[in-house]
């Protein structure tokens, strides 16, 4: 092979490379966002083994689950009604999968094809191209739960380590979501520290509300499975916006409190004059304007939990109050005389810091260490920006179904403007910007110049205007070459006429933006 020949090879070579490491990530992205909901545990593993066989060349994809350890069956297939593979082909599935629940280690085994080998996969195997069954445990730590099976088939180069590193790390992913959503705890009577102390007769830890694979957002849950069946009263802490209402909620309904009420107090939205009425209610006559008792959020949280948001907001004389409460669990209603006893459990949330108000004089000392008996930290979005493409999918399901629009996916250029982005109004602030988002596209597809000018321009802060709408420009311009190539499978003519450019010019675009067309066409294409 001459040396400009070789060049070109490891040049598609590394293209192709490249390609189906990206159609990897999509899948878990994919997979994380599907995982996350606990309803519809068994559908998303079906979407999972779906895109597998779609994106990445992984065919008769099965999931098995050991005897007992989830409530969805043992046998996942991408289809209920999914057929086997030729006789050989499955026997040789069925070898590695005994030979995987034997040593638990993942296991390869190359296949030769038959004359007449019949596919039922989502698209038509070609012969004479190199096949390898792949089957890998599904474990949680030590803790045995499955096995993923799969063929793999090879269309051109093949990197086992990269298939295989690839898979561990969506078992993963899947143990996680079954030991989380879906798992028996008295399966084994060895488990770990982190569950032997929850009782039997208890259900799992139900976090469906919120979206979070994070390694700060699993420490987050942890915290909350440990104290959410406890009486102690836990102050949630984090800036505005992280979603501290979200973990009260939670705390709420994953204790034996979940069928008695909830009651949320704002202590910022009401004004003093108003809220010791609020809280404790009071007497008809009480003051000017109280024409009938009115019961407080203490006497309607009776038996449940009354959640208490921006208790930094509190005046001094209200705060002593409220430690009379969480110390005697009695008070009398404004204007009444006769004591009220209340079986509440107060949650407590805050973004300021509450050190410094009792340095100031703004925060009563003893009534802080009530509320802080077990802090809950509620991390800042970038500082867990894994997180924010799963909320992001959330948001857009949300909002598409309230505005009734059609939205199908989020492009390239737009999902890294949100990732690199640093939020510094956290969730609160994403979920207003893809609902702008949501509202303004009217092709289904969510583009960068959807998004707010924020983001837009992050990156160019501090240039002046001309600089930052060129840069608005630019970004468009990328995002619509991009787009026609990913549609032109990398067809340079067929995406120019798409845009309605000459070939010519938009082969000048694409070397402009570095956009090279190989990346975009299906391997083995022309």
């Amino acid at each position: 092979m001459n040396p400009r020949s070789q060049a070109a090879s490891i040049l598609l070579s590394q293209s192709e490379d490249r390609i189906r490491r990206e159609k990897q990530l999509e899948v878990l992205k994919m997979a994380a966002s599907h995982l996350e909901k606990s309803v519809g545990f068994v559908d998303g593993l079906r979407e999972i083994l779906l895109s597998l066989d779609k994106h990445c060349d992984l065919v008769y994809g099965r999931i098995s689950f050991l005897e007992g350890i989830v409530d969805i069956g043992c046998d996942i297939r991408p289809t209920q009604n999914d057929k086997l593979a030729e006789a050989h082909i499955e026997e040789h599935m069925v070898n590695a999968q005994q030979d995987v629940l034997r040593n638990w280690r993942p296991k390869m085994v190359p296949v030769t094809q038959t004359e007449g080998t019949r596919f039922h996969s989502t698209f038509d195997v070609e012969r004479n191209v190199q096949l390898y069954v792949l089957c890998h445990p599904v474990k949680f730590g030590e803790r045995k739960m499955g096995t993923l099976t799969t063929v793999k088939v090879c269309y051109g180069s093949f990197e086992p380590k990269t298939e295989q590193a690839f898979l561990s790390i969506l078992t993963s992913m899947i143990a996680q979501s079954a030991m989380i959503n879906r798992f028996y705890p008295d399966h084994e009577p060895d488990s770990e520290p982190s569950l032997s102390s929850v009782p039997l007769d208890r259900p799992p830890f139900d976090r469906s509300h919120m979206i979070g694979n994070s390694k700060a957002m699993l420490s987050v849950f942890d915290l909350m499975q440990q104290v959410a069946d406890t009486e102690t009263t836990v102050l949630i802490l984090g800036e505005s916006g992280v979603g501290k209402e979200l973990i009260a909620d939670g705390l709420h309904r994953n204790s034996s409190r979940r069928q008695k009420p909830f009651i949320k107090v704002n202590c910022a939205a009401l004004p003093e004059t108003l809220l010791e009425s609020e809280l404790f209610g009071h007497e008809r006559g009480a003051f000017t304007g109280a024409h009938a008792q009115k019961k407080g959020r203490f006497e309607l949280a009776q038996g449940g939990t009354l959640f208490l948001d921006e208790i930094g907001d509190l005046s001094l004389t209200t705060q002593i109050k409220l430690l009379r409460v969480l110390q005697q669990r009695e008070f009398e209603r404004l204007g009444g005389v006769t004591t009220i006893k209340c079986d509440v459990r107060v949650i407590a949330a805050t973004n300021r810091k509450l050190e410094k108000m009792i340095e100031q004089g703004l925060f009563r000392q003893d009534l802080y260490y009530r509320l802080n008996v077990f802090p809950l930290h509620v991390p800042p979005l970038r500082e867990r920006k894994t997180d924010v493409m799963p909320i992001t999918d959330y948001f857009i399901e949300k909002y598409k179904r309230v505005h009734n629009k059609n939205i199908r996916r989020i492009s390239t250029p737009a999902i890294d403007m949100l990732s690199s982005y640093h939020w510094p109004g956290n969730v609160r602030e994403l979920e207003n910007c893809i609902e702008r988002a949501v509202l303004l596209s009217n092709e289904g597809v969510i583009r960068g110049h959807h998004l707010p000018p924020s983001l837009q321009i992050a990156e160019a802060a501090g240039s002046d205007a001309a600089n930052s709408m060129r840069t608005v420009l630019e970004s468009m311009e990328r995002e619509l070459i991009l787009d026609a190539l990913k549609a032109a499978k990398g067809n340079m003519a067929k995406a120019a006429r798409e845009l309605g450019l000459t070939e010519r010019v938009m082969g000048l675009r694409a070397k402009k933006y570095h956009l090279d067309p190989r990346k975009f066409r299906k391997p083995g294409s022309v």
